[in-house]
């Protein structure tokens, strides 16, 4: 860009940010909005829906690439039991 492209953009931006205040109404939105949620809801499901899919994929055709079997890997050792330690 040229100089004089570069000073009215400028110029533009700097009576964007300083014309006037934020309305009222609008200034709390946008506090609102950029408040982080207080809560997290997660789901808990029996199945893994990347698992199911994958498997799915893999019983029909050769996938061409690896990036799943890290993830695949790990699901498989979730799904597992593990030695717990205890006797019967």
């Amino acid at each position: 860009m040229n100089e004089k492209s570069d000073q009215d953009l400028e110029r533009q931006l700097s009576e964007m940010l300083t014309d006037g205040e934020m309305q009222k109404k609008d200034r709390e939105k946008e506090e609102r909005r950029l408040l982080s949620p207080k809560y997290e809801i997660r789901i808990q499901t029996q199945l893994d829906p990347i698992v199911e899919e994958t498997q799915k994929y893999r019983s029909m055709a050769k996938e061409l690439d690896d990036r799943y079997d890290k993830y695949m890997d790990k699901a498989v050792k979730k799904d597992k039991p593990e030695d717990s330690g205890e006797e019967a």
